[in-house]
């Protein structure tokens, strides 16, 4: 640290019990502020990454329900119902309800969905319509050997993982102690099953490999 800073009153701005979490980690108040410092430069570089993963599976299983349903699947009834509607806790057929009443325009409704919305597309509910008859199309780069279920799934828990890595660094929390090059491998693995040329793209142009190296 600059020895102009005085590490005290950075602390009262950032608080004693946000700093604490990262007080424990490291040996001293010195220690404490790098790894802040880090874990905010990591968070800041995991973005681009989760930004397209997210436009990435968004726009395969949207494609997939255009094929089924046109233009118009957000007010289809026939996959409406195919939704779960539970009384608690996330709704997706509630969530779809209220954004496909903004707007009559297809792709404004598509980004107003949140992130597991689209995760809970590739729950077993949805193979016998969606992904049985569509997912080799949809993301090509997968293994031909491997059960479309098995894969199906596969990509539910890797982007239960990424959400959850996502939702820390939207709320400014501590991801340092998170298998953060897990993360990241999922992130690039599910977007190389739609795009291989993609998912090379992203890989040259990330910061985060570099960021996870440089740990303190």
């Amino acid at each position: 640290m600059n020895s102009t800073v005085n590490g005290e009153r950075v602390k009262g701005t950032l608080s004693s019990p946000r700093l604490s979490t990262y007080e424990r980690e490291a040996s001293d108040l010195e220690g404490a502020l790098e790894l802040y410092l880090w874990n905010a430069n990591a968070s800041g570089a995991f973005f681009p990454c989760l930004h397209i993963c997210e436009v990435t599976i968004r726009n395969a299983v949207s494609e997939v329900l255009f094929k089924l349903h046109g233009n118009q699947w957000p007010w289809n009834n026939g996959f409406i119902n195919t939704l779960p509607n539970p009384k608690y806790g996330d709704n997706p057929r509630r969530n779809l309800q209220k954004a496909s009443a903004k707007s009559s325009d297809v792709n404004k409704i598509i980004p107003e969905l949140n992130f597991v919305f689209w995760q809970k597309m590739f729950t077993s509910r949805h193979d016998d319509q969606l992904w049985l008859p569509h997912f080799r199309t949809t993301f090509p780069n997968t293994d031909a050997s491997i059960a479309i279920k098995v894969l199906r799934g596969e990509i539910y828990n890797d982007l239960e993982k990424i959400r959850k890595s996502r939702n820390r660094i939207a709320h400014h929390e501590p991801i340092f102690r998170r298998k953060l090059d897990e993360d990241y491998k999922a992130i690039i693995k599910i977007i190389g099953y739609r795009c291989e040329d993609t998912a090379q793209w992203l890989s040259l142009n990330q910061n985060v490999v570099s960021l996870l190296s440089d740990k303190p």
